[in-house]
């Protein structure tokens, strides 16, 4: 069995350097950093802003650009506390907080991009302080109905109804004679 200088002096399984964890460093895939490079390059040069709603949207927080202004005329996006308009020049280090879903996103900006970029890089340009989304409820679907039972009586329908919380729960209604 040869040992492991051995190996180093034939060639045989050379391994490409790993990143040091402890030093902080990350492994980047080339066609992220290459796509990061070119956000950057299309990005604002110094001494230029980009607008909020155009930044949220280019990091994939929000699906068009006019959700996003309607996000800041809504009272729905904050930056560093303070309700902004669309036109809000943003810069690096700002806190931005969207409510969106019932659940608020809680980002810190590390790079200013103007156009829309994948969601590997878009990832790259914020840091994600968010809390975890709520779980969903694992709730049964009511009202649904075996294949060939027909149509629901009366009695059914009310059942349903009751199950889907509509018409205040009927169970306690009074009879009327």
């Amino acid at each position: 069995m040869a040992s492991e200088d051995d190996e180093a002096k034939t060639g045989g399984a050379a391994e490409a350097p790993r990143p040091d964890p402890a030093s902080g460093e990350q492994a980047v895939d080339p066609k992220i950093a290459a796509a990061v490079a070119a956000a950057e390059a299309a990005g604002p040069q110094n001494g230029e802003s980009v607008r909020i709603d155009s930044w949220i949207w280019a990091v994939r927080l929000v699906k068009t650009r006019s959700l996003g202004a309607t996000a800041c005329k809504g009272g729905h996006v904050r930056v560093n506390g303070q309700s902004v308009k669309p036109s809000h020049s943003l810069r690096i280090g700002d806190e931005v907080r969207l409510r969106q879903e019932n659940r608020e996103r809680i980002v810190v900006v590390k790079r200013l991009i103007r156009k829309r970029v994948g969601a590997p890089v878009a990832i790259q340009c914020y840091v994600d302080n968010s809390p975890p989304p709520p779980p969903r409820e694992a709730v049964a679907p009511a009202g649904i109905r075996d294949r060939g039972t027909g149509r629901p009586t009366k009695r059914d329908r009310r059942e349903m109804e009751r199950l889907r919380g509509l018409m205040g729960g009927g169970a306690g209604r009074p009879r009327e004679h």
